[in-house]
């Protein structure tokens, strides 16, 4: 299953820019977000900005249309059928578990790499 192609531009909140002035710091600079669950998900978009590892949780992003909301949401407790990795999205997400969404992207940049690098890529599927 492909992962969702959405992406949106989210800014700096007003009290971050205003943060940045009085501290004397750089201008914070606006951000893309790219959709990390799978293309055929219902709802908001989203994506992980950090992970708190205290609480188990991490900050996500969700957005539909030109206005993002951040929440802190725990990880998905589901973890693959080898038994090898947990799904790296939260929990009570749409679609599919990570494990079964392809990154077009990343797909493209490995076969080059596995192309050019095979002996780093011997012990993976091609």
């Amino acid at each position: 299953m492909d992962q969702c192609t959405a992406v949106t531009l989210l800014p700096p909140p007003d009290f971050v820019l205003r943060l940045a002035a009085a501290g004397g710091g750089s201008r914070p600079e606006a951000g893309h977000l790219l959709c990390e669950l799978a293309a055929d998900h219902d709802g908001d978009h989203a994506m992980a900005l950090w992970d708190n590892d205290t609480n188990r949780t991490a900050v996500w992003a969700h957005w539909s249309g030109e206005w993002a909301t951040l929440a802190e949401l725990a990880w998905c407790g589901a973890v693959e059928p080898r038994g090898e990795d947990a799904c790296g999205l939260f929990a009570g997400h749409p679609s599919a578990h990570d494990w079964d969404v392809t990154d077009l992207t990343l797909a493209a940049v490995d076969a080059v790499l596995a192309g050019e690098y095979p002996h780093l890529f011997s012990d993976r599927e091609r």
